[in-house]
């Protein structure tokens, strides 16, 4: 049996490179452990479902966001497998069913304050009576933020807690929002 876990190698990304860059052409080669060697993305995400790898972290467990700064696969769980990234998406699919953006906006209604966003998931998760770990309630509540933040009913007013390439990738762990006042 061959071990399959794919490494990307970086290109020098300029300090003045937008987003785009860093999304698209962010990587020069991928590599497999098993002696592959694959052209762009699309190809190491190909060959990591075809190897039951998660399409995410490349089968590393690891996720590498910008040169320097990785963590934990979010998309598998840190485990690689393609098993545990299909489970944790069709679990966001069904919290997305559960949480809806009504259930959110009726939850952050009585505050006042700024509001964290692991506040409102705890509140999400105990209005559902969800147990810890039934459902990804965190990462579907701070996408149901961002939709409010973007539709101008919310304003993030945290501080970015680290700053990944000066302020243009930024790392937020349990921001806070409040309510636009009008």
């Amino acid at each position: 049996m061959r071990k399959h876990t794919i490494t990307a190698l970086w290109e020098e990304i300029p300090d003045d490179a937008d987003d785009l860059v860093l999304v698209r052409g962010g990587f020069r080669l991928y590599l497999c452990l098993c002696g592959t060697h694959l052209a762009d993305r699309a190809a190491a995400e190909l060959h990591a479902a075809e190897t039951n790898q998660c399409t995410t972290c490349l089968g590393s467990a690891t996720e590498e966001i910008v040169p320097g700064f990785s963590q934990e696969c979010t998309a598998c769980a840190g485990t690689g497998r393609r098993k545990a990234q299909l489970t944790w998406e069709l679990a966001y699919v069904e919290a997305e069913t559960m949480i809806t953006v009504d259930l959110v906006r009726s939850v952050i209604a009585p505050f006042t304050e700024p509001f964290q966003l692991s506040q409102v998931a705890d509140t999400v998760r105990s209005t559902l009576g969800l147990p810890v770990g039934r459902l990804p309630v965190g990462p579907r509540v701070r996408d149901v933020l961002r939709q409010l933040e973007a539709a101008g009913e919310l304003t993030l007013v945290s501080a970015p807690d680290e700053l990944l390439r000066g302020t243009t990738v930024v790392l937020y762990r349990d921001p806070y929002w409040q309510h636009v006042l009008e």
